[in-house]
């Protein structure tokens, strides 16, 4: 028998509030000889959903099967559900422009283990990522992207995503905005990482700007992209306190740690299926 820490399905569904759902959820789970692993569950208040995930082990599960058993529960409340079996790893398409570190720290946490993922491409509108990619054996696709371009490379970067079969695309320090429609057909599938002086210090140099004005704070904010620029739904992030006497510098190389920490903790909270969208923000079950 697997380890507990290894379930083979992750299950979850929201529907509207009502008595009786986990009790109908788990009986059909062990009614395939299902082995709850971990269960977490919310009731939104404001919007009257429920919401639960559920890990679970299933000795010589067949998902077609278990989809059947909860096939009545899902008409009798009208849930969205999702079942994924956590024996296929989900792949990434990491997107970077010039600043790498995010980008660095994600190929390596791919690569010990911590995000159980699989890195499918890497795509850049610079070329300075290829060698990056060429050493971790990756293939890499360079999208230069101008305003007259912008249409075909986003076009082209769809058709990669597809081509793929990338389930989930990074943004890991990107610095392009991604058309409505390109945001739109990726619904929940990108994560971008920014820094946290937004909606201040915008543009160039925002760092620089925050060190101006005495910023005593420094963080940065992991969130699933939306038509509405780095507005979309939290998933994670953090802050640091800086000091006056550090240099500008300094707090870029401290805004640096934090982005890419924070991105790679997102990406893991949603590789694992821990976050689920209420209207405009997350609820991640951590």
């Amino acid at each position: 028998m697997r380890e507990p820490s290894e379930p083979q399905f992750i299950l979850k569904l929201s529907c509207d509030a009502a008595p009786g759902i986990v009790a109908a959820v788990t009986s059909a789970l062990a009614s395939q000889g299902a082995n709850l692993v971990e269960t977490a569950q919310f009731w939104d208040r404001q919007s009257d959903r429920f919401f639960l995930r559920v890990a679970f082990l299933a000795e010589d599960g067949d998902e077609t099967r278990i989809l059947d058993a909860l096939a009545p529960i899902k008409v009798q409340f009208d849930m969205d559900l999702n079942l994924r079996h956590t024996a296929r790893k989900p792949r990434l398409l990491i997107m970077v422009s010039r600043f790498d570190h995010a980008m660095l720290h994600l190929l390596y946490q791919v690569r010990v283990g911590w995000l159980d993922a699989e890195v499918v491409a890497i795509v850049s509108n610079h070329p300075d990522a290829r060698r990056i990619a060429e050493h971790e054996g990756l293939p890499f696709y360079h999208l230069p992207v101008t305003r007259e371009t912008k249409a075909e490379a986003e076009a082209e970067l769809l058709k990669l995503v597809e081509e793929t079969d990338a389930d989930l695309v990074v943004l890991a320090r990107y610095m392009q905005v991604l058309s409505d429609e390109l945001s739109r057909a990726l619904s929940g599938r990108v994560i971008n990482i920014h820094h946290s002086f937004l909606p201040s210090f915008k543009g160039a140099k925002p760092y620089h700007q925050a060190h101006e004005r005495g910023v005593k704070l420094i963080g940065a904010t992991a969130h699933y992209v939306t038509a509405d620029l780095d507005e979309g739904p939290i998933i994670e992030q953090e802050a640091e306190r800086v000091a006056h006497s550090m240099t500008p510098d300094d707090l870029v190389a401290v805004g640096r740690d934090i982005e890419a920490r924070v991105l790679a903790r997102a990406v893991k909270m949603h590789l694992e299926g821990r976050v689920m969208l209420s209207g405009q923000r997350t609820l991640v079950f951590t």
